[in-house]
């Protein structure tokens, strides 16, 4: 699609309108007798009914066909039970062991679109009880054709780090690159084409709440991910006959049913339920400029929160490019132990604290209350380098999925031939420079 074609509005959890149509959208009300042009009005829910105004989220949906014009679901099996959405004994196991993964390979041998690309790496809850969070990896070859995917579970976050991605939703396509995200939240159909080739990246899925911008606090009203830097899709729409399956991933597993038309018939719509798109170049960087080393959770993008206030089911955390600047101080990230969970992905470059073995497309687990921090080689620079005013992470980005959440691993994570088993010996050699003689 050219590049002309991405209209976006700008803003986070506004109540946008669009129409592709002049004047398809109903005015005064949202469900006429008869809708302009003869469309059907649609609501698409993402909260109760009764949750506060703040908080309440729904779109109104013009379209052509009803989306209820769709034949049964049945099985769907091409997936071969890639994913998990209960989190046990069963289906899969845990580890405080520090894990590393090299790159996820993409399939030279076969092709597989984004839904059959699709396998779960670790999480926890449960998709039932709309309690929980999974973590995906997708490696894709293929677009999909004439098939949408919706997700009765919870709402993707989609980090790129290889090929972009031309995302066609109900509500307008996204064009979203590596180094930018995309969220699409429950029960939104969407289809995925690559237009770069073969791709890979990861899912973040959260099954309770919706993703929000962090609380500011101190910093005031303006820094981190600004509101204005969001975009979400213009409509657009398609008036087709043909065959098209659904692919809806419900409980953890995936079900498909057929119809006789385009999902992507939305002629108009408004409403504050929408997917989005993020650059996370645009990210305003908050750091120490006197000494130490702030905590990690002042590059938050996003957080879905739980009921315990500062605590979240996932927080979206990113180390991007910046100045460092501290004096007399340990300035890699420093070593931790955490009540939290932490699952890191690189899209692009070397992290700041691991050059070795840390490579973009893999990823590493550092479970809640397992050591983990700078390796050898970051450790012995640290802390004999000259303390310059620099630059730090420059043609890097690298990003975290924390969690409260303890994170169980699926056998395909824990089995992978591409795990890398030396991971511990990263922090083995790690020089001990203690002397109870010298201060």
């Amino acid at each position: 699609m050219p590049a002309n074609q991405y209209v976006y509005q700008s803003g986070f959890n506004n109540h946008f309108s669009s129409e592709a149509l002049e004047g398809a959208l109903p005015t005064d009300q949202n469900s006429p007798q008869v809708c302009p042009y003869g469309l059907y009005a649609e609501q698409l829910s993402g909260t109760a009914f009764t949750v506060g105004r703040s908080g309440n989220q729904r779109t109104w949906l013009y379209r052509i066909h009803p989306s209820v014009m769709h034949r049964p679901y049945e099985p769907y099996n091409q997936n071969n039970h890639k994913l998990v959405g209960t989190f046990d004994s069963r289906t899969t196991e845990p580890t405080p062991t520090q894990i590393r993964w090299l790159p996820f390979a993409i399939p030279e041998d076969k092709q597989e679109d984004f839904i059959d690309g699709l396998r779960t790496i670790g999480g926890a809850g449960d998709t039932a009880l709309k309690n929980g969070l999974a973590v995906h990896i997708y490696t894709a070859t293929v677009s999909m054709s004439k098939r949408a995917f919706s997700n009765s579970d919870g709402d993707f976050l989609i980090v790129p780090q290889q090929g972009r991605l031309d995302i066609t939703t109900e509500f307008g396509p996204i064009l979203v690159a590596p180094n930018e995200i995309a969220v699409i939240q429950r029960g939104m159909r969407f289809s995925v084409s690559l237009p770069d080739g073969p791709s890979r990246g990861y899912i973040l899925e959260v099954f309770d709440g919706h993703f929000e911008l962090p609380d500011l606090g101190p910093i005031g009203a303006n820094g981190l991910a600004n509101p204005r830097d969001f975009q979400t899709p213009t409509a657009k729409y398609e008036h087709t006959d043909e065959e098209w399956h659904i692919i809806n991933k419900y409980q953890g597993e995936l079900f498909v049913a057929a119809q006789d038309h385009s999902p992507y018939d939305v002629v108009a719509w408004h409403g504050n339920y929408a997917p989005y798109k993020y650059n996370l170049a645009k990210f305003v960087v908050v750091n120490s400029v006197s000494f130490d080393h702030m905590d990690p959770s002042i590059f938050t993008v996003l957080t879905c929160k739980s009921a315990h206030p500062g605590t979240a089911v996932a927080d979206f955390v990113i180390f991007p490019p910046r100045f460092e600047v501290q004096l007399h101080t340990f300035r890699p990230p420093y070593f931790h132990r955490n009540c939290m969970s932490e699952f890191m992905g690189l899209i692009c470059g070397e992290y700041e604290a691991k050059k070795d073995g840390f490579l973009p497309g893999g990823a590493s687990l550092h479970s809640m209350m397992t050591p983990h921090g700078p390796d050898a080689q970051t450790v012995q620079h640290a802390t004999t380098r000259d303390l310059l005013p620099g630059r730090v992470a420059d043609n890097t980005q690298s990003f975290m999925f924390e969690s409260m959440f303890q994170l169980r691993l699926t056998k395909w994570a824990i089995e992978n031939k591409h795990r890398d088993h030396d991971y511990f010996k990263a922090w083995q050699s790690i020089p001990i420079t203690f002397n109870p003689t010298q201060i």
